[in-house]
């Protein structure tokens, strides 16, 4: 799937999300929950390591009681960024 990297959170999509909504990938699994959103991008809480990432608007599908995302798990995990997309600690 070729997603647009660029691509910006509309405001009713942000206005969806909400904190600990369940993120799950386009194969149905469950990739984390929402810490919050941070510009145009999700942050997601941590995983078993204790390590946040953040997840781009382009991999947002829709938003309904979760956050569906248009990839699968293998491909949300190989695009999700390890460090915050605006710098801050």
């Amino acid at each position: 799937m070729t997603m647009d990297p660029s691509r910006q959170l509309d405001p009713s999509t942000a206005r969806s999300i909400q904190t600990h909504m369940e993120i799950r990938t386009q194969d149905g699994e469950t990739l984390g929950q929402v810490d919050r959103l941070e510009g145009d991008y999700i942050k997601v809480t941590r995983d078993t390591d204790g390590q946040h990432h953040w997840i781009p608007a382009s991999m947002i599908a829709r938003v309904d009681a979760h956050v569906h995302l248009n990839v699968n798990l293998d491909e949300a995990r190989q695009g999700w960024l390890d460090q915050n997309p605006g710098g801050q600690a």
